[in-house]
């Protein structure tokens, strides 16, 4: 039976969720092409690798040919210095979306994250219209990448799905992810729905599964056909109510973006 694709290209396959995609993506393509700075290991059944720096332009252009539908999870997923966020998530997706463009690619897959919208408060409920309110340089980069697409949709027609990643573990780890908590599961999903649908135009996919307690309506995505099948619900007696949850004063319990507000610039309490 044919496969949906012939080769799909998945970027920083070396990183935390790379890892746990390679293998599950492969009943989609005939190949798929892996790719990071870091070393992948041996190459298994159905694979290739390609070592490329997203930052260096001409070799993305080459990392592009023959591929159909990217899965973009490359560049720095945490907060860094900006020089450092500039070169892997700013320079790295524009010469994505370039080569996108001149191979012909029709449908891409971008990890955006929570941390686009990280700046609204844990009592709003938001969706893909709300205006975006990063809360690092990390988060500033994934609205780029969000702009970027739109504006490769728009003007060249290429389709993409923008996945505002959760906290995509094994389990939670922190009271604030049985909100945010997206299975691996529910990840693939999402992915799945991201390329099999037949159109899908310019789309943000809040990237989370069915958890009791919710900040982001999806239902601008709904023609994604995306319904999340697990819950942190089963983890909930880790961290009950009162026993974990940091003072309400904390800006992790103020806002969306949690403990990622309290990385890079200091931040200033007064600006509450």
């Amino acid at each position: 039976m044919a496969k949906p694709f012939k080769r799909i290209l998945l970027t920083g396959a070396a990183g935390g969720l790379g890892k746990v995609l390679r293998d599950r993506i492969k009943p989609w393509a005939d190949v798929i092409r892996l790719s990071d700075l870091a070393d992948l290991g041996a190459t298994r059944e159905g694979e290739e690798i390609v070592q490329c720096d997203l930052a260096d332009k001409a070799g993305v252009l080459a990392l592009m040919e023959g591929v159909d539908a990217v899965l973009h999870f490359g560049g720095i997923s945490v907060e860094a210095p900006f020089d450092a966020i500039l070169q892997a998530n700013i320079v790295g997706t524009a010469n994505l979306y370039e080569a996108v463009h001149k191979m012909g690619v029709r449908r891409v897959a971008f990890a955006s994250s929570n941390h686009a919208i990280g700046y609204y408060k844990t009592t709003d409920m938001i969706d893909a219209d709300a205006p975006v309110r990063p809360d690092t340089m990390y988060g500033v980069s994934k609205c780029f990448g969000e702009s970027l697409s739109r504006y490769y949709y728009d003007r060249f027609g290429i389709e993409t799905v923008c996945i505002r990643i959760g906290s995509s573990f094994l389990e939670p780890t922190s009271a604030r992810m049985l909100v945010t908590y997206l299975s691996y599961d529910d990840l693939l999903e999402a992915l799945r729905c991201s390329l099999m649908t037949a159109r899908v135009g310019h789309t943000i996919l809040f990237g989370v599964s069915d958890n009791p307690a919710k900040w982001w309506d999806n239902r601008k995505a709904g023609h994604l056909g995306f319904v999340a099948k697990d819950s942190s619900s089963r983890f909930a007696d880790k961290f009950p109510p009162g026993a974990s949850y940091p003072a309400q004063d904390d800006i992790g319990a103020t806002f969306q973006g949690g403990p990622f507000l309290l990385s890079g610039p200091q931040y200033r309490q007064e600006q509450t």
